[in-house]
C-alpha cells in the first residue's frame, strides 16, 4: 500500500527542520508517543536505529526506526519495523515563495500476518493517521499547540 500526503506550514523551512529533527518534540505532535531509545549508529544521523514505543488504546506498540537518509533541509527518510508491518517513509520539505514550507510525505506499507487482513478491512486508517500526525505537527510548529494538552 502506497500513498502521498502534503501539508503547507506557515513557518520558514529552517524552523520546520529544527522542530521536526528534535526528538524532544515528538511527544507534542505524535499522540500516543511514549519513548524513544537509541540502539545503534550515530544518534540523529543516517544509519541510526532507535526503538519507539507508542500507547495505542490499551496496548503498547514498539517499533524499530531506522534513519535511511538525512539530507536536511530537503529530505528525511526513515523506516519503521513492527510486528506484521513495515513502513518506508520519505519526507520532503520545500520552501515556498511566500516563506511557508510544504511538507510532502511518501509512505509505503508492507504487511504480514493478520495485518494483511486489516489492510483490506480499514485501508484508509493508515493514511488518516499519517495526515493527523502532519496536522498535529503543523499546529505544534505554527502555534505551539501540543497533543499533550488534549
Amino acid at each position: 500500500m502506497e500513498y502521498e500526503l502534503d501539508i503547507e506550514i506557515k513557518i520558514p523551512i529552517n524552523q520546520i527542520v529544527e522542530k521536526f529533527n528534535n526528538e524532544e518534540n515528538i511527544k507534542h505532535w505524535q499522540k500516543g508517543f511514549v519513548s524513544m531509545e537509541h540502539i545503534s549508529g550515530e544518534k540523529g544521523k543516517a544509519g541510526a536505529i532507535s526503538k519507539l514505543t507508542y500507547k495505542m488504546g490499551k496496548q503498547e506498540v514498539e517499533m524499530i526506526e531506522t534513519i535511511t537518509l538525512l539530507d536536511l533541509p530537503e529530505s528525511f527518510h526513515l523506516t519503521f519495523d513492527t510486528k506484521n508491518a513495515y513502513n518506508i517513509q520519505e519526507n520532503y520539505f520545500e520552501e515556498l515563495s511566500n516563506g511557508n514550507t510544504k511538507w510532502i510525505s511518501k509512505n509505503e506499507f508492507k504487511f504480514s500476518g493478520f495485518m494483511k487482513i486489516m489492510r483490506f478491512l480499514i485501508p484508509g486508517s493508515f493514511k488518516k493517521q499519517s495526515y493527523t500526525y502532519m496536522e498535529d505537527f503543523k499546529a505544534f510548529a505554527e502555534e505551539g499547540k501540543s497533543v499533550l494538552d488534549n
